[in-house]
């Protein structure tokens, strides 16, 4: 048997389907649909869910074009990257086989109106890439145009800024994603899809060249970045990515921002975890989101709200800057009202920032830019009421302009509420096109007729059932039941035959049916050709707009900040650079705002370098010890993302870095135990801490035997106390009562316990920090209060005194102070429990 000739359309397809990498996913637009055949059909029906069927033994599935948003959110989310293949002739005109062209690759990174992103967190694709001893990156966010550099030698800053930023899409030159070690950076910092690109464009001359016609200018000394080798290469393979791969709109991106490390305070994963900054650790908490940003997020705009989670991730490490913010914030504490007036205009504002992306890369549809009008209208009020503050609000302010122009077109060509498509039409607004408008009404004059002339032919016939009726293959036609049939005039001619009824045309039907046609047709191409000049008009002014949407976020977020200073009754900090931090009544912002939360019992802090610089707390479980070491760092990050903090007072000395040490977890993943976990992290503080760091410690050797515990807890105390080039401020939460006698032997060192109320086998936790150490860890009485049953609380109890009894040594001093002798005696005999 000769084997069947494909058709013109299988071969089309074909051909578009070998130039796309094996790993992405081709729709082909057919009519409403789009199809996919083949590997692609298999592979998108294990993910979707949706049927596999064939076509002379052809797999294929497919999905409806005006769906197809939650299709693509759902294979991005797999891992899928997705090519979709559009219609680029009218089909009506085509002669032959319809052209179709690949549009643009939709990937993790690249998503803009496809899917719902969320609206308060950067959707960031990275570039990574090495050059000597730096590592440059480039961070894109295609759905708001946000586009920045920054270079580092420091690999722990690459990888806090991989999980700080948590890029949906990574990409890395060929070679280097080979080595190794930059390939573990890689996939160890960042949970995302990795995507290898050809070297040369990430090489500087490649890469150099491509960003200067991308920004059409000579040198990018205007940017300040020229010698940034490293990441001048990572943002060259970035823009190549995007816009020649994956073939995507780029002129929304029109500016390149340079960061400095040095700049900000280093949060690494590790911290951000543990003090729960933006995401809570237990899951099942999901009721109510226990992290920071949602106590710190009542932001008006969706610009404030990314750009507080930025803050709070990247709090600043320059006095100057941090006291600008709270001056500002002050001025909007002390002035209530001034706050809630410019507050209620920012609610008016919509995400202007994502809808001029959108907008500029042509996707925007109509209630895009309607959004775009009335956010606009709002900026002049916000520019007003910014005016004569004398603080950076005054300077932002500065940095809004208007656009009475673009508004006042928007607002008469737009109708107030537009249909999202605009083959519905009603998208221009009745007076602001003569043509337009005539065109309208000879549609409308057309339908008044039809229903006329459906009446006379009902009069003139006596045909009771007839009826003018209209679809796409047959235009207007007359339908009448076969009852009446006899009763058809002879002027009729019959179109189509149905079980029930036959369908009719007359001469006179057929004439009008092309004016209205004709009118609607020509209404609707002249209200797209009028929607595209005034989405023309409102992208000359992106740039304009984009700084204004910069400026709208930090307005936003600084005013959050004053609005939750007033409702949870925060205080402005005094910030020096004298490494002294003195809390007053401190409290724990998260902690104090849980629904079912007991009264908070707020304390004090003090560490310095001097007399205390590592304080260590002992007393029970649930006493309050991890919350209040955790609120100290808490306090500390506030305070340096220019938020006030929940105390009756604070001063913060400038901190460089915050170090915490918390909790049991394991990466058997990774094959790494608990106590792996613990040591590792607790070696990552030893060597990267520095004078000027904040260090929290809950808990360290627990995760092996007590004497090795006691061991490495008390070495690492002292390492952080007599370290010349360490001596940074610890707050250190310990049950190896053990270590509070190292303030016997170190002047920098305190203790400090949880106040405890006793009564027969019950405790009381009184949630105080007082000077002192606990007597005992009550672990006993904690349990009792779990529930285990009293035969095992009276056996611990009795384990327990005969532990106690060998605690001390014959001079009365705890052993493990004693000085460690030169030589140990061999033979030594192995103490009996008991």
């Amino acid at each position: 048997m000769a084997e069947k000739k494909e058709t013109p359309m299988m071969a089309q397809y074909r051909s578009i389907r070998r130039e796309l990498p094996e790993d992405t996913i081709l729709f082909f637009r057919l009519g409403d649909f789009y199809e996919m055949f083949f590997d692609d059909a298999k592979v998108a029906t294990d993910i979707l869910g949706i049927t596999l069927t064939k076509r002379h033994s052809t797999p294929m599935c497919g999905i409806p074009y005006h769906a197809a948003a939650g299709y693509l959110e759902r294979l991005v989310k797999a891992g899928v990257k997705v090519a979709i293949c559009e219609q680029i002739e009218d089909p009506a005109t085509a002669k032959g086989c319809v052209k179709r062209a690949v549009t643009r690759i939709v990937t993790p990174g690249t998503i803009l109106d496809e899917v719902v992103l969320d609206g308060n967190q950067n959707n960031f694709l990275a570039g990574l890439f090495r050059s000597k001893d730096q590592f440059g990156m480039a961070m894109l966010d295609l759905s708001t145009g946000e586009f920045w550099i920054e270079e580092s030698n420091d690999v722990a800053s690459v990888q806090a800024n991989l999980s700080r930023y948590a890029p949906a899409e990574c990409v890395v030159a060929e070679e280097q994603l080979a080595e190794p070690a930059f390939a573990a950076l890689a996939m160890e910092a960042t949970n995302t899809l990795l995507t290898a690109c050809e070297d040369w464009t990430f090489e500087h001359s490649s890469a150099n060249d491509y960003l200067q016609r991308h920004f059409d200018v000579h040198s990018l000394e205007g940017f300040g970045c020229t010698s940034m080798t490293a990441a001048l290469g990572a943002a060259g393979g970035v823009l190549y990515y995007v816009k020649n791969e994956l073939r995507r709109n780029l002129s929304h991106v029109r500016n390149i921002r340079v960061k400095n490390p040095q700049d900000y305070m280093l949060v690494d994963e590790t911290t951000a975890t543990n003090l729960e900054l933006v995401a809570p650790i237990n899951s099942n908490r999901q009721a109510y989101k226990a992290t920071l940003l949602n106590v710190l997020d009542s932001t008006s705009t969706a610009m404030g709200g990314r750009l507080l989670r930025e803050w709070l991730l990247r709090p600043l490490n320059n006095l100057e800057q941090i006291n600008a913010r709270h001056d500002a914030v002050e001025l909007m504490v002390n002035n209530q009202s001034y706050l809630r007036s410019l507050r209620d205009i920012l609610g008016d504002i919509k995400d202007v920032e994502r809808l001029i992306s959108r907008i500029g890369s042509t996707s925007g549809n109509p209630r895009d830019v309607r959004a775009m009008g009335v956010s606009l209208q709002q900026m002049p009020m916000v520019k007003a009421l910014l005016s004569g503050k004398g603080t950076i609000l005054e300077s932002l302010g500065n940095g809004i302009t208007a656009l009475p122009e673009l508004v006042a077109l928007i607002d008469t060509a737009i109708v107030d509420e537009p249909p999202l498509n605009m083959k519905d039409g009603g998208v221009i607004r009745t007076g602001y096109h003569d043509e337009l408008d005539e065109l309208r009404d000879a549609a409308t004059l057309g339908r008044k007729w039809l229903a006329d002339f459906q009446a006379s032919e009902i009069e003139r016939t006596g045909i009771k059932s007839l009826k003018v009726r209209h679809n796409k293959v047959f235009g207007y036609y007359i339908e009448i039941s076969k009852s009446y049939l006899a009763d058809v005039p002879e002027t009729y001619l019959r179109k189509q035959t149905l079980v029930n009824a036959e369908r009719y045309i007359t001469p006179e039907l057929k004439e009008y049916e092309n004016k209205i046609l004709g009118a609607q047709e020509r209404s609707i191409g002249l209200e797209q050709e009028i929607f595209t000049e005034v989405r023309r008009q409102a992208v000359e002014h992106l740039e304009t707009i984009q700084r204004n949407a910069l400026a709208i976020g930090q307005v936003d977020v600084l005013a959050t900040f004053a609005e939750r200073a007033l409702s949870n009754n925060y205080a402005r900090p005094t910030m020096s650079d004298d490494g002294r931090l003195d809390i007053h009544d401190g409290r724990h912002a998260v902690v104090e705002r849980m629904p079912d939360a007991e009264r908070f019992v707020p304390n004090d802090t003090k560490l310095d370098r001097e007399t205390h610089q590592l304080i260590i707390i002992t007393g029970p479980n649930m006493a309050g010890k991890s919350t209040y070491i955790r609120q100290v760092a808490l306090i500390t990050i506030m305070a340096h993302m220019g938020s006030f903090v929940p105390a009756a007072s604070a001063e913060i000395g400038l901190v460089d870095r915050v170090f915490t040490r918390v909790g049991a977890s394991d990466d058997l993943a990774r094959g790494r135990s608990t106590f792996m976990v613990e040591m590792q992290e607790t070696a990552n503080i030893l060597n990267n801490a520095t004078p000027k760091s904040l260090i929290v410690l809950d808990e360290i050797g627990r995760g092996t035997s007590t004497f090795d515990g006691i061991s490495i807890a008390w070495s690492v105390a002292e390492f952080l106390c007599k370290n010349p080039a360490m001596q940074a401020k610890t707050l250190f939460a310990t049950h190896y009562h053990e270590l509070t006698d190292l303030a016997l032997i170190l002047p920098n060192v305190q203790n400090f316990c949880v106040l405890v109320k006793e009564k027969g086998h019950t405790i009381t936790f009184l949630r105080k920090i007082v000077p002192g150490s606990a007597d005992k860890s009550y672990g006993i009485q904690v349990a009792r209060l779990a529930g285990l049953p009293d035969e095992v609380i009276e056996r611990a109890t009795d384990i327990l005194t005969n532990l106690e009894e060998g605690e001390f040594g014959d001079a009365g001093q705890p052993k493990i102070a004693k000085k460690r002798p030169h030589k140990l005696k061999a033979n030594v005999s192995q103490l009996d429990l008991f």
